[in-house]
């Protein structure tokens, strides 16, 4: 695998290739949002992207750069759900053979999904199997090419297409984007949109948000290097159960970011329902978790923030239970 660090330059080349595949995805406000955040938010709804994440941008990327032989061969990529779903995507696009090494517990509405595209599924326990190590001998058998769902400088790339899609909105509306919340994992799309948001506006503080259990970029950038969970808790964020940060990821992350926050899954749930009330998205747990940072406190300190809510893949159960909680709360209130 590639370590070359990607630069702004790498996303600039993304986002021109990608244009002729992808097109932006909306830029949202509510009221009710920016009142509880306290200053003006903006809400890039990548819940309504193709796949219905930001996977796309660099599972899609990954895929027009290989060669055509390589293509012939196949690809392989591990995934807890969205990234599985996004290279099946890329891979039907481009008809390219597609294997997605997934998780038992992954929600059913995805696996689902990565069938009906074609894509052969490979099952594994992510509590005690390897995922990389499994995706490598398939990919080693078959010859075929490895897409990572975040350290490879083309997938940091293409997910940094959206950083620049959202600098283009602000500067459209006349704001200075002076902070971001952004969904973190293994760091990929953070460490993308942190290259593409620093080119326009430099003094943006962009923050990971991580849900409780899953800090390791927030103890990363404490350490000023990679550090490893020691346990994996349940959270119903499962697309962003990551032990430790991308090496390609962390090395952008540590030089740009501001920081990390966690949220907690009832703030999670709550920010779901909220995005269904307020901004008429369907979210899914790891897609709000920088929305669910937004609402904690007030970020009057800041002009403007920009959040993206990353995923809309919810499983039906999950969603009414947010729906739900936020009824009995609205009652209890009342």
């Amino acid at each position: 695998m590639s370590s070359i660090v990607p630069t702004v330059g790498d996303v600039m080349e993304a986002r021109a290739r990608l244009k002729h595949w992808l097109a932006p995805t909306p830029t949202l406000e509510s009221a009710a949002l920016n009142e509880r955040a306290g200053t003006r938010v903006l809400v890039k709804a990548e819940c309504l992207q193709h796949s219905g994440s930001f996977k796309i941008r660099g599972a899609l990327n990954r895929l027009l750069l290989l060669g055509q032989s390589q293509r012939n061969a196949g690809v392989v990529a591990y995934s807890s759900g969205n990234h599985g779903l996004a290279v099946a995507l890329a891979a039907h696009w481009l008809a390219v053979p597609a294997t997605i090494v997934m998780p038992r517990d992954a929600p059913e509405i995805k696996r689902r999904s990565v069938r009906r595209l074609g894509a052969e599924i490979v099952l594994f326990d992510r509590y005690s199997d390897d995922r990389e190590q499994i995706a490598a001998a398939i990919a080693g058998e078959r010859g075929a090419a490895l897409v990572p769902p975040f350290d490879h400088p083309d997938v940091v790339a293409g997910q940094g297409t959206l950083g620049f899609e959202l600098a283009a909105e602000a500067q459209a509306r006349k704001l200075e984007l002076s902070a971001a919340l952004i969904p973190c994992g293994g760091g990929g799309l953070i460490a993308g949109c942190a290259l593409a948001l620093k080119t326009i506006f430099a003094n943006c503080a962009i923050h990971a948000v991580e849900p409780e259990g899953y800090d390791d970029t927030a103890r990363s950038l404490a350490a000023g290097s990679r550090r490893q969970l020691d346990a994996m808790p349940a959270t119903l964020c499962d697309g962003l159960m990551v032990a430790t940060p991308g090496a390609i990821s962390f090395a952008i992350n540590k030089e740009l970011l501001a920081g990390a926050l966690t949220v907690s899954d009832e703030e999670v749930l709550a920010a779901i329902a909220l995005a269904a009330r307020h901004l008429k998205l369907v979210v899914e747990p790891s897609g709000a978790v920088a929305l669910a940072a937004a609402l904690r406190r007030s970020h009057s300190e800041h002009s403007c923030i920009g959040v993206v809510v990353s995923g809309g893949n919810v499983d039906p159960d999950v969603l009414v239970r947010a729906l739900s909680a936020d009824r009995d709360a609205a009652r209890s209130d009342g």
